[in-house]
């Protein structure tokens, strides 16, 4: 029986209030305790309603971030954190040069790190996770395959942060960022499905009738490393936050 479960509603932003009151409220209970509060954080069209609230929760509402550390799911490889489809572009252009959180403890897997040194990489990624306490709450999406992180069909429930291939279908859907699919890089360095699932708090958003089918199969369908995203079925403390077109299929 999955243990995860859903939650649908009327709109993305109508999800992201929710999701950014519940984290904020993470946050100030543990800046009350004088503790840190590791976020792991994801990129895409998917969270910008939830970043935009982190924002405005910011902006309007004196919510600091100064007690949290980020570490994001992955990044492409070859590209320069100046790139403008960089995730570490990304990640500033819509939350970090918007909040407070230190520039310290901003963690991000590097797209420019050579060849021979993305096995260091990686591990040195894995430590500066388990050193910051591990993941309090991990904000995922969730690709065409199936994918978390960059995760693609075949990653095993175990893998660790790594370099990987990305599916052709992941790489057609970035192709209009980046000009054709000709200019979409082939790898990256991805969080693990282990690294996610270690994380103690999961939610996955979804929204739109594209994601529906895929939705279905993450939640509904057998547990196998095909769909990374249904090792979350077995996980105590995931949850989908669904508008009403990506749940049309479960509901």
């Amino acid at each position: 029986m999955s243990l995860c479960n859903f939650r649908v509603f009327d709109s993305p932003e109508a999800a992201a209030r929710v999701l950014a009151s519940e984290v904020g409220e993470l946050i100030r209970s543990r800046a009350g305790e004088g503790r840190q509060v590791v976020l792991g954080l994801a990129t895409g069209n998917t969270p910008l309603p939830f970043y935009r609230e982190l924002a405005r929760l910011h902006r309007e509402e004196g919510l600091s971030f100064s007690n949290v550390t980020t570490f994001n799911l992955d990044e492409y490889l070859g590209l320069p954190r100046e790139h403008a489809e960089s995730y570490w572009t990304f990640m500033h252009r819509n939350l970090l040069d918007h909040i407070d959180v230190p520039a310290g403890n901003v963690n991000l897997p590097s797209g420019t790190v050579p060849e021979a040194d993305i096995p260091a990489h990686c591990a040195d990624y894995e430590a500066r996770i388990r050193e910051a306490g591990g993941l309090d709450f991990q904000l995922l999406g969730i690709g065409r395959t199936g994918h978390i992180g960059f995760n693609e069909p075949g990653s095993p429930k175990d893998s660790r942060t790594r370099r990987i291939h990305l599916d052709e279908i992941t790489r057609q859907d970035a192709a209009p960022a980046f000009g054709g699919i000709g200019n979409v890089p082939t790898h990256a360095v991805t969080m693990g499905c282990g690294t996610i699932l270690e994380a103690r708090r999961i939610v996955l958003l979804a929204w739109g009738s594209k994601k529906a089918s895929i939705v279905r199969e993450a939640l509904r369908g057998p547990v196998n490393d095909q769909v990374s995203a249904s090792f979350l079925q077995e996980h105590p403390n995931a949850v989908f936050y669904l508008d009403r077109e990506a749940a049309a299929e479960l509901i």
